[in-house]
């Protein structure tokens, strides 16, 4: 065997150790949490945030229907009963703010012709926009909160991945720690029903005083 051909065996039998040595033991998969422990889990964050009746939060959302669609900057207030929800998108220079009175009337400013109210905030919305978007149920999907009759779906991690209500199903795709008085919260979610589609980022929340 030549000189050369010595030496490129020896590196290769390096290499071949090397790359042993760095093989450590395989660690096993963490098991799936179970049912109950998850669902204990949820019943402990829907209290916390039972407590918190006045919040706010910041964000991004994406809305489609059909082969139409719009993005923009997301700003939810939610005071009780009462809410504000503030969307602005920065392509078009558009925005909108739902106002949400505790007596259920609905105020729409910021079309062309004027501000609408009525007393069902996503009849309003479609007929003045043409989105589909759950008012008064993604006051609840934002904070990962399902309704009474909901069914529900958890990830092996013990978090709630899916909500399926009224026709919409709600994927939950990310988490974000619990701060600020807050437990865990959504970061990412997602909510379909057909062709409508809003997918939300949140990217901070608050405790109103």
């Amino acid at each position: 065997m030549s000189r050369a051909w010595r030496s490129a065996a020896a590196v290769l039998a390096a290499l071949a150790l090397a790359s042993c040595a760095t093989v450590g033991p395989r660690v096993p998969a963490p098991e799936a949490v179970p049912a109950a422990q998850a669902e204990a889990a949820q019943r402990q964050r829907a209290e916390a945030l039972a407590a918190i009746s006045s919040w706010s939060l910041q964000g991004r959302v994406a809305i489609s229907q059909g082969d139409k669609g719009g993005s923009g900057r997301l700003d939810w207030v939610q005071a009780g009963q009462g809410y504000r929800v503030s969307l602005a998108a920065p392509v078009t220079r558009q925005s909108w703010q739902l106002i949400g009175e505790a007596g259920g009337r609905v105020r729409l400013e910021g079309l062309e012709g004027g501000a609408r109210e009525g007393f069902d905030a996503d009849l309003l919305l479609r007929e003045a926009t043409g989105w589909e978007i759950p008012v008064a149920a993604l006051g609840g999907w934002v904070r990962g909160l399902a309704a009474p009759g909901d069914r529900v779906a958890w990830g092996e991690d013990g978090r709630l991945r899916r909500i399926e209500a009224d026709g919409w199903t709600i994927d939950y795709q990310e988490w974000q720690p619990a701060a600020g008085g807050f437990p865990e919260m959504p970061r990412r979610l997602q909510a379909q029903r057909g062709q409508a589609r809003v997918r939300l980022v949140l990217d901070g929340w608050q405790a109103v005083p």
